[in-house]
């Protein structure tokens, strides 16, 4: 079965399986700081580019890019060293780097109007800073991030362990959706829409793996592989899988996990989200496997596992993986004395969302959405508060309940420190940390998180159609 061409159908490759569609859905530093002895480590342009998401022999596409690349080179840093990226803007508009999952200095987080000014069209900013953790990450804009993020302004960062694991390859997947029109360029006129803010967010028509239509990984029958999977999509929840093959989780959103065997729904990552895992290459020289894609809708060929023909390598003697070493987070986050926060979400389609607070005032939701764009609140309030969602003197363990009251998944994303799960109403309980956590609807899900690194920190959805419908807030720890 054939897919078809039409204008709103995800992608134009072969459908594995079709499944019903559900219901619809001020701290500032100076950008004249004094100039830096040394060389970065990257310098990422951001431009223009043409580049080919359709199949080949189709028209290409112009996004923003990095490097005039999108997904934007793989940067790699070293765990406990410095490191240094120049960002250049050669765009026609501001733009920031965010850097998602590492735990960062604040002034470092690229949030614009709250840890910097944005980068105006020519300017340039210095990020530096001292990774902390080892393991994959991700980087993308975050001013005017649900339309410069969907335009191709993001990338994949690893930073990489002191003791690396013995693998034959390390490859990155990353797993993104766009929204084209049948000429192949961006649908611009959909950016901010009502529709999408309001329901599951902007989702693509079009499913890239590392920016290509179809991307076809090489191996040699016999080697043990580490793939980096990353979300690196404004809205769409992927489900990964690989027929044939028995992934092993070592890490989830950056960080080391016992490892264990991946089910059918623990490869499921929502915007924001990375999976590491380990896979033993058994299948014989010449055959070739599909890498698939669960979108909700329907099932995908994103790429394949291709076995290059001839002798596999010489065998290593293949012992079990116990598990990547450790980054500094505690082991334990002791509860007794917790800041107690609660976080329910309301607002979106098919709700009873009725009124919320917008800059102060009171709203009732249709005008909230027709005069302001905002269809959702966190605890009542709708966009940004100017006041913090809760206060931490450093060290303080917090232990923060989310309700998801509304119809629709969310990501919530949590700047400059990662939480653990600790409860939910749902299935069982999932301790590992994250800094991303993906919530299904009518869900509860109650994290902890020893809030140690000094700032202000944003809280908000990955879905970020909704971020900028109103789902976001900051913290601050002294």
């Amino acid at each position: 079965m054939t897919q078809s061409r039409s204008r709103w159908n995800l992608s134009r490759r072969q459908l594995l399986s079709g499944v019903a569609a559900g219901a619809v859905a001020n701290f500032m530093p100076s950008l004249t700081a004094p100039a830096l002895a040394g060389t970065p480590d990257y310098t990422l342009k951001t431009k223009l580019s043409s580049v080919q998401l359709l199949d080949p022999g189709e028209p290409k596409t112009d996004v923003w890019s990095y490097q005039g690349l999108s997904p934007g080179p793989i940067l790699r840093a070293k765990q406990g060293e410095p490191f240094w990226v120049k960002l250049q803007n050669e765009l026609s508009e501001p733009t920031t780097i965010h850097w998602h999952g590492i735990r960062i200095d604040n002034a470092m987080d690229g949030v614009p109007d709250l840890t910097q000014a944005a980068v105006p069209p020519g300017g340039t900013f210095d990020y530096r800073y001292t990774p902390k953790d080892a393991g994959t990450y991700w980087y993308h804009s975050h001013y005017r991030g649900y339309e410069q993020v969907a335009r191709g302004l993001n990338g994949v960062l690893i930073v990489e362990e002191r003791e690396p694991p013995m693998v034959d390859q390390d490859i990155v997947l990353a797993f993104d959706d766009w929204r084209l029109k049948d000429s192949g360029e961006i649908h611009d006129e959909s950016f901010g829409s009502l529709m999408d803010r309001s329901h599951a967010g902007r989702l693509g028509n079009i499913l890239t793996l590392n920016g290509a239509p179809l991307f076809d990984v090489p191996v040699r029958s016999g080697e043990r592989v580490r793939l980096r999977l990353a979300n690196v999509a404004t809205a769409r929840v992927f489900n990964i899988s690989f027929p044939g093959h028995a992934p092993k989780i070592i890490a989830l959103d950056g960080q080391p996990v016992a490892p264990f065997d991946a089910g059918k729904e623990d490869l499921l990552l929502g915007p924001g989200q990375r999976i590491d895992v380990i896979m033993d290459m058994i299948s014989a020289p010449g055959q070739k496997t599909p890498i698939q894609v669960d979108t909700g809708r329907e099932t995908l060929i994103a790429g394949h596992i291709v076995y290059k023909a001839g002798a596999p390598p010489k065998q290593q003697v293949r012992k079990s993986f116990d598990g990547l070493p450790a980054n500094p987070l505690p082991e334990n986050v002791n509860l007794s004395q917790a800041l107690d926060v609660d976080i329910v979400m309301t607002g979106g389609a098919m709700s009873s969302f009725e009124q919320a607070v917008y800059r102060g005032k009171n709203f009732p939701a249709r005008q909230l959405a027709r005069e302001h764009g905002q269809v959702w609140a966190l605890n009542g309030v709708a966009g940004m508060p100017k006041a913090p969602l809760f206060s931490a003197a450093r060290g303080r363990v917090v232990r923060i309940k989310m309700s998801n009251k509304t119809r629709w998944p969310h990501a919530m994303h949590f700047h400059g420190h990662h939480v653990r799960e600790v409860a939910r109403s749902q299935g069982t309980v999932r301790p590992h940390w994250r800094d991303t956590v993906h919530m299904e609807p009518d869900e509860d899900i109650t994290v902890a998180f020893i809030a140690d690194n000094p700032g202000k920190w944003l809280i908000h959805c990955h879905m970020l159609a909704h971020q900028l419908g109103g789902m976001i807030t900051w913290f601050e720890v002294g």
